[in-house]
Order: C-alpha cells, then sequence, then structure tokens
C-alpha cells in the first residue's frame, strides 16, 4: 500500500483529470507542484484549494525537456517531501495518418511520450530518496485499443504503456521504493478533443465535428470519478489502472479478440451514435 501524503507534482493540472487529482490530492493532505501551460488555470485551481495545502504553480511546456528539467528542481526545492509523479499533460490530433503530416506526429509524439519520458527522468532521483513513491503516467484506452483516425494518438499512448511497464520492471527488480501505475482512460468529460488539433490534409469540418460530438457523447467518466480511481490505484499500488466501463470492455474485448476487435466494436460505437 502506498500512503496518500507528502507532495505531489502533477502536469496539465490546470484542467480535467489533473486539475481533479489537485483537488482530491490536497482533501488527503498531499501538498502540491502544479504544471501546465495554462497559467490562469493553474492560478484559478490553486485559488479554489486554498491555503489548506502547499501549493507551487509552473508554467511548463512539458514539450521542452528543459522546461520539465526546471519544473522538477522548483518543485523538490519547493516540496522536499515530494513522493508522487503524475504524469497527465497530453494533446489530441485528429485524422487519419495520410491526413496528418510529421510535424504535427512530432508535436504529439514530445507531450504525449517524451513529455512522459522527460518527466520520470527528471524526477526519478529524488522520488528514489523517499521511503516509498509513486509515478502515475498517464496512457488511454487507445494504449490498448488502437481505432482508425487515431494513428498518432495511439501510436504514443501505446508507447506510453511499454515505456511504463518496462520501467515498473526494472524499479521492482531493484527493489527500489518507487512504484509506477500506468492508468488507460476510456471517455472521460474533458475539453481535449474540443481542443485537439487537426491533420493538415482533414478539409471536413463536418467530420470534425462529429468526432467531437461521438466522443463527448460517450465520455460518461467524470474527471472527479477517474481521480478517485487513481488514488485507489496509488493506494493499492495497481500497475495497472483502468478507467471507466467503456475501458474494462474495451480491455475484454481486445484480449478475446486481439487482431479482429475493430469490426464489433465499430458496429458498437455506431449503436450508440443512433442512440440505439
Amino acid at each position: 500500500m502506498t500512503a496518500i501524503r507528502g507532495a505531489a507534482a502533477i502536469t496539465g493540472a490546470a484542467s480535467g483529470i489533473g486539475r481533479a487529482l489537485a483537488i482530491e490530492l490536497a482533501e488527503r493532505g498531499c501538498d502540491l507542484a502544479l504544471a501546465d501551460r495554462d497559467e490562469a488555470g493553474l492560478k484559478s485551481l490553486a485559488a479554489e484549494i486554498g491555503t489548506q495545502r502547499k501549493i507551487s504553480v509552473h508554467r511548463v511546456d512539458v514539450g521542452e525537456p528543459t522546461e520539465i528539467a526546471q519544473f522538477a528542481r522548483e518543485s523538490v526545492a519547493a516540496h522536499p517531501a515530494l513522493n508522487i509523479l503524475v504524469n497527465n499533460a497530453g494533446v489530441a490530433l485528429m485524422g487519419t495518418f495520410e491526413e496528418i503530416d510529421q510535424a504535427q506526429m512530432d508535436w504529439l509524439f514530445d507531450i504525449n511520450f517524451w513529455g512522459v519520458v522527460h518527466g520520470t527522468r527528471a524526477f526519478l532521483p529524488h522520488l528514489k530518496t523517499r521511503s516509498e513513491a509513486h509515478i502515475v503516467n498517464l496512457s488511454s484506452i487507445f494504449g490498448i485499443i488502437a481505432p482508425p483516425g487515431q494513428s498518432a494518438y495511439a501510436a504514443a499512448k501505446f508507447a506510453v504503456r511499454g515505456f511504463s511497464e518496462s520501467v515498473r520492471h526494472e524499479l521492482a527488480a531493484a527493489g527500489s521504493p518507487v512504484k509506477l501505475s500506468v492508468v488507460h482512460p476510456g471517455g472521460v468529460a474533458t475539453s481535449i478533443a474540443r481542443a485537439s488539433r487537426t491533420g493538415v490534409g482533414v478539409t471536413d469540418n463536418a467530420r470534425r465535428a462529429q468526432m467531437i460530438d461521438r466522443f463527448e457523447a460517450a465520455a460518461k467518466t467524470t474527471p472527479k470519478e477517474a481521480a478517485l480511481r487513481i488514488i485507489r490505484g496509488i493506494e493499492k499500488n495497481e500497475p495497472r489502472i483502468l478507467i471507466g466501463n467503456d475501458a474494462r470492455f474495451m480491455d475484454i474485448l481486445q484480449r478475446f479478440r486481439p487482431g479482429t476487435y475493430w469490426a464489433p466494436l465499430q458496429r458498437r460505437i455506431e449503436k450508440m451514435a443512433k442512440g440505439t
């Protein structure tokens, strides 16, 4: 069991799951180092939590390794007892592989994959000095299944999963006090779809709108519910944290039909879109 105490560093903390996690961890006694590009959102969050906990806010672009390294140094200086790291920040990119260019794919990987790697590397030396510590890396249900139109996102989230599982096994083999969980949320009601970028080759705005509407219709889990599930996973040292009934269903489907899961899943999605 990992106790929720000390302090937590959270990237992508200004909204969505990151924001909900900050609030829930603060209520459980954690001090917080909060990172995001959205400084106004960070200040709003800090004001909402109030003075019950020590909070430091940091404007960080996780696509920039030097900014992550600085975030780690400043966080440890402000919170010497820091023992939880949540690599949560992420972005989305809509379009088929042929509709997105290499620069767009690099942009997404810099944030969704390399941001996790650089965050883990920057904080791990300090976390290893704690009697117990925990790293939480956000993958996605798209780190388990890979739908069409999500080639870049799925590739990065599969990479997060593989990286996290390998590092977890390395830490365990070394007898490290650091535990690691990889999180696979299904549809969570956040702004990630509306904030997504569109491939340079996508000219059909109606298709983008339809994709956003489908995501929001399927996003049944609230950020608070996701945060509570992650906290429970930390406390129980769960290596894999699935969030939502949809994620659990898709995980099971992929296990039974690893090469052919998409056809039945597409039929299910189309039925949901029609409200049947």
